[in-house]
C-alpha cells in the first residue's frame, strides 16, 4: 500500500500552537464508520454518544519534562538532551543536539552540577546511551531542571506545563502526551460516570517515535518504534463486563487503542492483565480485536496514525472527514480539536 494514499491538504495555519483556555472547549467531529456520515459538534457533546455500560479506556501515562539543557564539562559548550527511554540503573536512551559534540566518554552537567551524565554509546539510529549521576531523587530533579518536549510542529512556548498533561496522568514515562485525553476535565469525567459510563485505565509510555515520519514508500516496509505498556486486572474485568453485556469499548487516543489491540492480538481477542513492549502497526486490512470506537485528535498527513484511523473507519471515510475538518477550520494535532469514530 502506497504511503501517498494517506496524504491530504493541510494549511499550516490550522496547526494549533497552544491549548484552549478551557480543556472541554474543543470542537468534536463525529464520524460514523459504517456510513461515513459526519457531524460537527462540540467536545462536551461526547456524552450524547455514550451509553451506560460503555467503557472508555484512557492512558494514564505522565509526560516527563524530558528536555534538558546542559553544558559539556570540559568545554562549556551548550548541549540539549532529550530523554527517550529508561534502560534502568540510571541509564537512558536519548537524543542529543548537537550530536557531533557528544561522543562516548563525554560528560555533561545540568543545573550547576545538580545532575550530571556521561555518554556511554551511540545507538544505531544516532541517539546516545547516557548514564546519570546525582544525589537525591532523579524524577524530582528532572521536574526542577527539565522542560516539556513539545512536538516539533509546535513553535510557541507552553506557559503551564500541566496543560501538556492529562488530568488523570499518574505513571511517569512518556516523551509526548497521549493528546486525545487533554480534552477531559475531572468534572467532565465525573459527569460521564454519573451517566453510567465506565472509566478504565491502561499505561503506554509514548515515545518520540510517534512523530517519526514514514520513510518507506510502501507502508508495509515501515518499522514502528517500541513502547512499554501495562494493563491491570481491573481494566480487563471492566472490558470483559462490557463485552458480555453488548456494550462498547472506546479507546481514548491511539495509544490506548494500540495497547488494547496489542494485548488482544497476542491472545486471539482474549484479554488478561499483562505488561510488555509493543511495536504494533495498524493500517487498513487490520481486523480490530477489542475496540469498537475511538476518540482521537487530527493527525499528520501520511502518518502511521492516519493509517490507524483509516483501518478503523476506512481510508475514504477518513480522507473525507479530514477534508471536511480542513474546510471547517478545525484545529489540528496535539492542542487541536477531537474526532470521535463510532
Amino acid at each position: 500500500m502506497d504511503v501517498q494514499q494517506f496524504d491530504f491538504y493541510l494549511p499550516e495555519r490550522l496547526i494549533a500552537q497552544h491549548p484552549l483556555a478551557e480543556r472541554t472547549a474543543s470542537r468534536l467531529l463525529v464520524l460514523h464508520k459504517q456510513t461515513g456520515e459526519i457531524e460537527h459538534r462540540r467536545f462536551v457533546d461526547l456524552i450524547e454518544y455514550l451509553e451506560a455500560g460503555d467503557v472508555l479506556v484512557l492512558n494514564d501515562s505522565r509526560v516527563l519534562p524530558a528536555r534538558l539543557i546542559g553544558e559539556k564539562v570540559d568545554t562549556g559548550a551548550k548541549i540539549e538532551v532529550l530523554l527517550l527511554k529508561s534502560l534502568g540503573d540510571d541509564r537512558w536512551e536519548t537524543l542529543v543536539k548537537p550530536g557531533k559534540r557528544v561522543k562516548p566518554g563525554t560528560e555533561i552537567s545540568f543545573g550547576d552540577g545538580l545532575l550530571r551524565c556521561t555518554c556511554e554509546a551511540v545507538t544505531e539510529s544516532g541517539g546516545r546511551i547516557i548514564k546519570f549521576s546525582y544525589e537525591g531523587i532523579f524524577y524530582e530533579i528532572l521536574e526542577r531542571l527539565g522542560s516539556m518536549p513539545l512536538p516539533p510542529y509546535i513553535h510557541e512556548q507552553l506557559e503551564d506545563k500541566e496543560r501538556y498533561q492529562t488530568v488523570y496522568a499518574r505513571e511517569s514515562g512518556s516523551a509526548a502526551a497521549p493528546t486525545a485525553g487533554l480534552h477531559f476535565t475531572k468534572e467532565y469525567l465525573a459527569k460521564l460516570e454519573e451517566k453510567g459510563v465506565k472509566l478504565a485505565y491502561i499505561t503506554l509510555h509514548v515515545g518520540l517515535g510517534t512523530f517519526r515520519p514514514v520513510s518507506a514508500d510502501k507502508i508495509e516496509e515501515h518499522v514502528m518504534h517500541s513502547e512499554y505498556y501495562e494493563m491491570s486486572e481491573e481494566t480487563v474485568a471492566l472490558i470483559k463486563q462490557a463485552k458480555a453485556a453488548g456494550k462498547r469499548v472506546i479507546a481514548i487516543g491511539t495509544t490506548s487503542c494500540r495497547t488494547l489491540e496489542t494485548v488482544g492480538s497476542e491472545r486471539n481477542g482474549q484479554l488478561e492483565a499483562c505488561s510488555g513492549w509493543t511495536d504494533i502497526f495498524i493500517y487498513p486490512g487490520y481486523e480490530f480485536k477489542v475496540i469498537d470506537g475511538l476518540l482521537t485528535n487530527f493527525h499528520l498527513p501520511k502518518s502511521t496514525l492516519v493509517m490507524l484511523v483509516s483501518a478503523l473507519a476506512g481510508r475514504e471515510h477518513i480522507l473525507q472527514a479530514y477534508k471536511s475538518a480542513v474546510e471547517q477550520e478545525y484545529r489540528f494535532f496535539s492542542f487541536g480539536d477531537a474526532m470521535l469514530i463510532i
